[in-house]
């Protein structure tokens, strides 16, 4: 089984991350933050993987530090339950819409963090969350897990519905990327031979 659990502590932020890729979708979050844990709950949801988050951090100031840090852990996780990748699809691509909103998100197991992404929300603000944190969030995320991560909102006219389809298929495309292809057993998914 492909589990784990990651902390992270710092003067700013205590994180604790339990991950299950071969979950069926269940999802704890506790951050103090609730548009994203409707966020983090789209990603476990749509991505069929267990996710169990706890955060603490100085919302006193703002939420940035505990959602970056989040994404950091996140990453963290993902990357070592993924392992050496051997035998894995490596790559996702979802479309999602959700009525107005239509995003793209692809997922490369690359080895290589990067992230680009290509969304102008509506508004800058959905209910008390920043909508810039969103690329705070995957910037963590990517950094840490290691992948390429192209993000891209097609259409949108509502900023919450803008977000969660970029949260959507994230999770669905990471479900992709990390099921095993049984004719790839065993074998590194790079020319190279290594991820």
């Amino acid at each position: 089984m492909r589990q784990v659990e990651v902390s992270r502590n710092t003067l700013e932020t205590r994180i604790v991350v339990r991950l299950n890729l071969d979950g069926s979708g269940q999802g704890r979050f506790v951050t103090g933050v609730p548009f994203l844990d409707h966020m983090l709950d789209q990603i476990a949801r749509h991505g069929l993987i267990d996710l169990d988050i706890e955060a603490k951090g100085d919302l006193q100031i703002d939420d940035h530090h505990t959602v970056e840090d989040i994404g950091i852990t996140l990453g963290q996780a993902l990357a070592r339950a993924w392992g050496d990748k051997k035998g894995l699809t490596r790559y996702g691509l979802a479309y999602v819409p959700l009525d107005e909103a239509l995003s793209r998100v692809v997922i490369d197991l690359s080895g290589r963090p990067g992230l680009f992404m290509n969304v102008e929300f509506t508004r800058d603000v959905v209910g008390l969350f920043d909508v810039e944190l969103v690329r705070e969030f995957f910037q963590g995320l990517v950094n840490h897990a290691g992948i390429t991560l192209h993000i891209d909102n097609l259409k949108g006219a509502n900023a919450h519905h803008q977000a969660e389809t970029i949260f959507k298929a994230f999770g669905r495309a990471l479900r992709v990327a990390v099921t095993p292809d049984v004719r790839m057993a065993g074998v590194t998914p790079s020319t190279k031979g290594v991820l």
